[in-house]
C-alpha cells in the first residue's frame, strides 16, 4: 500500500518529512555548501555515470543565481531547517550516553597505548577541582584499570595559590580520594612570590604576568614530579580552550599527553555528568555534580569574599557559542556571515544578534592570533570529526591573518 509519505534528506539526515496518508507538500533548505564540504573531505565517492544515475527516479536539473554569502546570510528571515545550537552534543539521551561512553573509551585507550609504548607505569595530573582536570583524572583511572595498574600510581597534585577557593580545593582533594589516586598538595604561593621578586613583578599588579607566572610554576612542578616517578604529565586542556588560545604558553598549554585535546568544552560537561550518573559510588557522584555546578575559572586572581572572581565566560564569551563557531568553521568551512546567520537561528531567544556578532569577532581574532600555541601541541587522541592537531586536521600557519574574515563581519549590519 502506498502511504504518500515525502522526505527531504541531506547527506543521510532527514530534514523534514510529511505525514503518511495525507496529501501535503513539504519544503526545506538544503545546504549545498555543506554537501560540497563533505565531498572535499570524503574523496572516496565513485565517479558518476550520467547515463545510469537516474535509476528510475526523476532528476530535476536546476541553477541558482549567486548572490554571495554576505548578502544571503546577513539578511533576516527564517531558515527552513533545524540548526543545532550544540553540534558536538547529541540531543537524544540514549545516543548521548552512547557517545559519552565511546569518547571516554577512546581517551582511555589512547592513554593506555601511550603508557604501554613508553613503558611508563605512573602519571601525574594537576588537579584543580575544575571540569577539565576532573575529566583527565577520570580518563587516567579508566586507563589504569584497563592496564590493571594500581590507581595509587596516579599522582594527583593540587597546587593552591592566590586565586584558589575553598570549594575547588575541597573538591580536588575529595575527588582524588574517592577514585583511589595518590594526592600531593604543594602550595605555590611562596615560590611564585619569590619568582615575582626575582623578575621585579609588583604583587599588586594583577596583569598577564601575574596570572601566567602561576600557570608556569604549576607546569614545572608537574614535569619534575613526573621525572621523579618515571611517569607522564597528563594534559587537561580541552579543544575549546585551544581554539581560543585560552592557555598559558608553556604553562597549562604543555604536557606529555593531552587526553582532552579534541573534546570541546560543551562536551566535557556531558562526559563528567555521564560519569557521575553511571558510577556506583554516591560520594564520588556527589563531588562530580558539585564540580559541574562550579563556574569555569582558571582561578588566577584573588577570590572575592571567598568566591571565584575570575569567570572565563565573562572574559572570552560563552563556550556554547564558541563551540558552535568552531564546529562550522572547521567541520564545514563556512564563511563568517553564514555562521552568524546560522547562530541567529540556533540561538534565537537566547542571544541577540549583537551579542552573537561580538563573540564571533572575538572567536576569529583569537583563533587566528593563537595558532602558534597549537603549532606545538602535545599528542592526544582524536575523539570526533573536528580536531586542532597541527599533525593532522589543522595545517595552518602560525602567522595566518584574520583580516578577510573580520572585514566580512564588519560589513554585517
Amino acid at each position: 500500500m502506498f502511504g504518500g509519505q515525502n522526505i527531504i534528506a541531506e547527506n543521510g539526515t532527514c530534514l523534514v518529512e510529511s505525514r503518511r496518508f495525507v496529501n501535503e507538500s513539504i519544503c526545506a533548505d538544503i545546504d549545498l555548501e555543506r554537501l560540497a564540504a563533505e565531498r572535499r573531505r570524503m574523496n572516496t565517492f565513485p565517479a558518476v555515470n550520467r547515463a545510469r544515475e537516474k535509476g528510475g527516479y526523476m532528476v530535476v536539473d536546476f541553477a541558482f543565481r549567486e548572490t554571495g554569502a554576505s548578502a544571503l546570510f546577513a539578511t533576516p528571515g527564517p531558515i527552513l531547517r533545524f540548526v543545532d545550537p550544540a553540534p558536538f552534543v547529541p540531543h537524544d539521551p540514549a545516543q548521548r550516553s552512547r557517545r559519552c561512553e565511546e569518547i571516554l573509551s577512546i581517551q582511555a585507550m589512547g592513554l593506555k597505548k601511550r603508557l604501554e609504548h613508553t613503558g611508563c607505569r605512573n602519571v601525574t595530573v594537576g588537579l584543580s577541582g575544575g571540569l577539565d582536570s576532573t575529566l583527565a583524572l577520570l580518563v587516567a583511572v579508566r586507563a589504569f584499570d584497563l592496564l590493571k595498574l594500581a590507581r595509587t600510581d596516579i599522582h594527583c597534585v593540587t597546587m593552591p595559590c592566590f586565586g584558589t577557593t575553598d570549594r575547588t580545593y575541597a573538591n580536588a582533594c575529595t575527588l582524588a580520594a574517592k577514585v583511589g589516586a595518590r594526592l600531593k598538595e604543594i602550595n605555590i604561593r611562596q615560590s611564585v612570590t619569590q619568582h615575582f621578586q626575582d623578575i621585579g613583578q609588583d604583587m599588586n599588579n594583577h596583569d598577564v604576568t601575574y596570572e601566567n607566572g602561576q600557570a608556569r610554576e604549576r607546569t614545572q612542578i608537574l614535569m619534575d614530579i613526573a621525572n621523579q616517578t618515571g611517569g607522564l604529565v597528563i594534559g587537561t586542556g580541552d579543544m575549546s580552550e585551544l581554539a581560543l588560545g585560552w592557555a598559558t604558553y608553556n604553562g597549562d598549554h604543555m604536557s606529555m599527553y593531552g587526553v582532552n585535546a579534541s573534546v570541546p568544552k560543551t562536551l566535557v560537561r556531558h562526559l563528567v555528568r555521564y560519569y557521575a550518573d553511571t558510577c556506583k559510588e554516591k560520594e564520588l557522584s556527589d563531588v562530580l555534580l558539585d564540580i559541574l555546578d562550579t563556574p569555569v575559572s582558571p582561578e588566577l586572581l584573588p577570590p572575592e569574599d571567598g568566591r571565584i572572581s575570575q569567570k572565563t565566560e565573562d572574559l572570552v564569551g560563552p563556550y556554547e557559542l564558541h563551540d558552535f563557531y568552531l564546529y562550522y568553521v572547521l567541520r564545514c568551512g563556512y564563511s563568517p556571515s553564514k555562521i552568524y546567520r546560522l547562530a541567529q537561528q540556533a540561538f534565537n531567544g537566547r542571544y541577540d544578534g549583537e551579542t552573537i556578532l561580538k563573540w564571533l569577532k572575538v572567536f576569529y581574532r583569537r583563533f587566528f592570533s593563537q595558532q602558534f600555541k597549537r603549532s606545538c601541541l602535545p599528542d592526544g587522541p582524536k575523539v570526533g570529526s573536528v580536531a586542532l592537531s597541527p599533525r593532522g586536521d589543522l595545517r595552518m600557519p602560525s602567522d595566518a591573518a584574520a583580516r578577510l574574515w573580520l572585514e566580512e563581519l564588519e560589513n554585517i549590519q
